[in-house]
């Protein structure tokens, strides 16, 4: 794929009162960061396990489509389990990749237990949410943002799983740069907080959040080992200022921004006096939200789940 570009909007920088550095992941192919993951991940499949009939893995979409289309492309079965309730656009998005997609559980971490459970019933190489290969994957983005924007002080990356501000981590300290990663997540996940500020693994009861890219209750140890040490913080962000933050980038930028996407740049509003003069960097993790609900914010509401 050819590299994502990253722009410096005025009407960004005005809103938030420094100078801030827009990575738009939304423009990659399938529309999200994942999509790198995919291409690396099934790379290592075809290396590792020459074998492989095919590949069983959970999502709430923007995984899913990264897998189904790298599996499709080399001939492999992608098998892709989502939650009952899922994003409509993002399950037709994946079939169209050649995911045979099957809706089980109420979230993420129910189909995430299916779909280990089906991968050794059915010989499939069981893709889990993190893993170093799609942290290779993904931390080609922060590579390509800090080889064109130098000096930044600091990058907002939101977190689900972990495997993009682990990339930014791993790319920062490979170049040797002393930028500060920020994590972010939704007020109502908040799992790798919990965590971060721990030092320990903290479940949540739930993950009710629009912004399903960062709708995790379940974290990730291995992820966990890397930002704990990597990160310099975690803030979380409402719903009301994540859909805020969608409507700025549309104003200012034009771009479609899905609800995990526009966390970082609500996480920067939230801390725009204590960022001002500082250089920073927000990524743009994906543009995939469904019609409806990209409607509602661009009304002014907040989409609620039912």
């Amino acid at each position: 794929m050819l590299p994502t570009p990253q722009y410096s909007w005025p009407l960004i920088n005005d809103a938030v009162g420094t100078e801030v550095w827009v990575k738009h992941e939304n423009h990659a192919p399938t529309g999200a960061f994942k999509v790198r993951g995919g291409i690396t991940l099934i790379d290592w499949v075809l290396r590792e396990h020459p074998d492989a009939r095919g590949i069983c893995t959970a999502t709430r979409g923007n995984h899913g489509q990264s897998q189904a289309r790298a599996a499709s492309a080399v001939g492999l079965r992608a098998k892709i389990y989502v939650p009952h309730g899922n994003s409509t656009e993002k399950n037709k998005a994946m079939r169209a990749y050649g995911a045979e997609l099957i809706e089980v559980g109420h979230d993420f971490d129910e189909a995430r237990g299916e779909a280990l459970r089906a991968g050794a019933e059915e010989d499939l190489v069981f893709v889990p949410p993190f893993h170093n290969e799609l942290v290779r994957g993904v931390a080609t983005y922060a590579v390509e943002l800090f080889n064109a924007v130098h000096d930044l002080d600091a990058v907002y990356v939101p977190i689900g799983c972990g495997s993009g501000v682990c990339g930014v981590i791993a790319a920062r300290d490979a170049l040797g740069l002393e930028t500060e990663i920020i994590g972010v997540v939704s007020e109502n996940a908040q799992t790798a907080k919990l965590s971060f500020e721990t030092g320990s693994l903290v479940e949540t009861d739930s993950a009710q959040t629009f912004a399903d890219g960062v709708a995790v209750r379940v974290p990730v140890q291995e992820a966990l080992d890397i930002y704990s040490a990597g990160a310099e913080r975690i803030v979380a962000v409402s719903d009301d200022e994540i859909a805020n933050a969608m409507r700025l980038l549309f104003r200012a930028t034009h771009n479609v921004a899905e609800g995990a996407g526009a966390a970082p740049l609500a996480a920067l509003v939230k801390e725009r006096d204590a960022m001002i003069g500082r250089k920073t960097g927000v990524i743009l993790t994906g543009g995939n939200i469904d019609t409806p609900w990209f409607q509602q914010v661009l009304e002014g509401r907040t989409p609620a789940l039912s």
